[in-house]
């Protein structure tokens, strides 16, 4: 008799223990979100191009009047 209740109590113990472990609590913390902006700089280059393009415009017509004149 004394070796079933201790079978007994070590199977209910173990059941204990089993079904204990499946309980978990998980706590997750969510932070706000930020949004920044996002800056685009291909409309700075675009601008810089034409501006050069402005600036040595008169060089490349004179040197295209040269090599007709040649």
């Amino acid at each position: 008799m004394f070796k079933a209740a201790s079978l007994l109590f070590l199977a209910i113990s173990l059941a204990f223990l089993g079904i204990s472990g499946c309980a978990t609590h998980h706590e997750v913390e969510v932070k706000p979100v930020e949004i920044k902006p996002i800056h685009i700089t291909i409309d700075v280059n675009v601008k810089v191009d034409r501006a050069l393009d402005d600036f040595f415009g008169d060089i490349d017509e004179t040197a295209q009047e040269i090599k007709q004149a040649e």
